[in-house]
């Protein structure tokens, strides 16, 4: 794994077969140029200095008045210019998991550069995708969403600006991506967690169950959330409001048995890419979160249902706390293995993100007593408050929230930036594929809400429409209605979730 490359089937590498190295590569990025300091020698300059601040200044004879700036503006600003300056981490991991089926894979890709207005920098992609009913989804999407997502972002952006657009465009790149393998006429699906790295800046964006979880200061926070009928009355309601059906399995004496499903296809899930074979209702729409650490840095812990059916997110975090990424992705499979077996693919991706500017915190020798390991826990707890309060300006010393947003109604995900209206000479560009919208030809994402873009070209304004129940499914319109007791034979003849 030290290649800054890596894209490869986790259901390849067994317990024993991590290769040498493997999940250890170290990305080290430079850190920023320091601030300048400003010399006052005497009281009289001070003075000079706080009237020409509180006064508005002239830049020349016929420029116009720069208005005073508010105590509030010039703080953040300064705050986060020195949280720009803080040194970038490095990056620590490992990867491990044991074959059921053969459908998850992982994708890691370190060093992706940008051009930016105010330069180059890079950035790191880590992801699981967990496929059912086949691989091929989870192959395409593998091969595919980083390509999407960064196709959606719009040229001459600053790295705050490029920072604010991401999530818009992972909502353009997960849905671009699955209408480009439902055009292959595939059946199978797959879940998907991304996960881009920037710096101290973390943003994930979601479809489906496979988990990502941020361990900062012994503080767990969940950075996706499940999408499985059986635990999202919302994303239920939403699913019967766009006609589909909402059950479980019936057997043929009428008894109902497993997890709530949608039908047709009997999937357990209400969101995936791929999955063609069922109600477009099931759409590919990620919850997108994103948030920014302090330099203390954390670990990211993304793994499969395999893993989450059998451990919590506590005890996950806890039978590899102290070890390092690669051994720590390891023992958490071993763990959900000990645990509950083996009934389905289980894949766990470590990453820990270090800062440069303090050592790396000594890993915890597995021979000491439990009584031993309590003690350090519990000083280690009580010290991060004396931590936090030595941090420097831009420094947080706890997790920031910054983006937020799990909507499935298109409209409300890609028009929250006017610079998603992006266009190519007079021409638009459709803001989920990107094709080039000749005048008149482009429909507004919004459905006549509002007469602005951004626009969809009429392939990507008629998914929209089917993914909102403004269309009627393929299925539903060629058979009139289904039945989950319809569905019992085919779904155990396939492997569906």
């Amino acid at each position: 794994m030290n290649n800054t490359d890596d894209e490869q089937d986790i259901c390849s590498l067994g317990l024993d077969e991590v290769p040498p190295g493997g999940g250890c590569s170290e990305v080290l990025l430079s850190p920023s140029s320091s601030s300048s300091n400003l010399d006052v020698s005497n009281g009289e300059e001070m003075k000079a200095g706080r009237e020409r601040l509180m006064s508005p200044t002239r830049v020349g004879p016929d420029e116009p008045v720069v208005p005073q700036q508010s105590l509030v503006s010039l703080m953040n600003r300064e705050l986060q210019q020195s949280s720009s300056k803080l040194e970038k981490p490095s990056l620590l991991y490992g990867q491990a998991g044991q074959s059921k089926r053969g459908e998850d894979y992982v994708f890691i890709k370190t060093d992706v550069e940008r051009h930016l207005v105010d330069g180059v920098s890079t950035f790191d992609v880590f992801a699981i995708f967990d496929g059912h009913n086949g691989r091929a989804a989870a192959i395409y999407s593998r091969e595919n969403v980083l390509k999407d997502v960064l196709s959606a972002i719009p040229p001459g952006l600053t790295r705050s600006q490029w920072s604010d657009y991401l999530p818009v465009a992972l909502v353009a790149g997960f849905v671009k991506t699955d209408k480009e393998f439902q055009s292959q006429e595939q059946s199978s699906g797959t879940t998907a967690t991304f996960v881009v790295i920037d710096g101290y800046t973390i943003t994930v964006a979601s479809v489906g169950d496979s988990r990502c979880v941020l361990e900062y200061q012994g503080t767990l926070t969940t950075l996706t959330v499940d999408h499985r009928l059986e635990v999202d009355e919302d994303e239920r309601n939403r699913i019967q409001a766009c006609g589909g059906e909402v059950g479980r399995l019936s057997t043929v004496g009428g008894a109902e048995i497993g997890p709530l499903r949608c039908w047709p296809g009997g999937l357990c899930l209400s969101r995936s890419i791929g999955d063609m074979d069922v109600g477009e209702f099931i759409v590919p729409i990620p919850y997108v979160k994103q948030i920014k650490i302090g330099a203390l840095g954390g670990r990211l812990i993304v793994a499969s249902d395999g893993v989450w059916d059998a451990l919590s997110t506590e005890k996950t975090a806890k039978c590899c706390r102290g070890l390092p990424a690669e051994l720590a992705a390891k023992a958490v499979v071993k763990e959900a293995l000990r645990t509950r077996g083996l009934r389905d693919d289980t894949t766990c991706l470590i990453v820990d993100i270090i800062s440069p500017s303090r050592p790396q915190p000594e890993m915890m020798v597995k021979q000491k007593s439990s009584r031993n390991l309590l003690k350090f826990f519990q000083k280690h707890s009580k010290s991060s408050k004396k931590l936090a309060s030595g941090l420097g300006a831009g420094e947080p010393a706890s997790v920031q929230m910054i983006f937020e947003e799990g909507s499935a109604m298109l409209a409300d995900r890609l028009g929250s930036l006017e610079s998603s209206l992006r266009k190519n000479g007079e021409n638009l560009q459709c803001a989920v594929c990107q094709a080039v919208i000749t005048s008149g030809e482009g429909i507004s994402v919004h459905a006549g809400k509002r007469s602005h873009g951004p626009f969809l070209c009429p392939g990507c304004k008629q998914k929209q429409d089917a993914m909102e129940g403004r269309r009627l499914s393929r299925d539903l319109a060629d058979n009139g209605h289904w039945s989950s007791s319809i569905m019992y034979i085919s779904w155990f003849a396939g492997s569906r979730r």
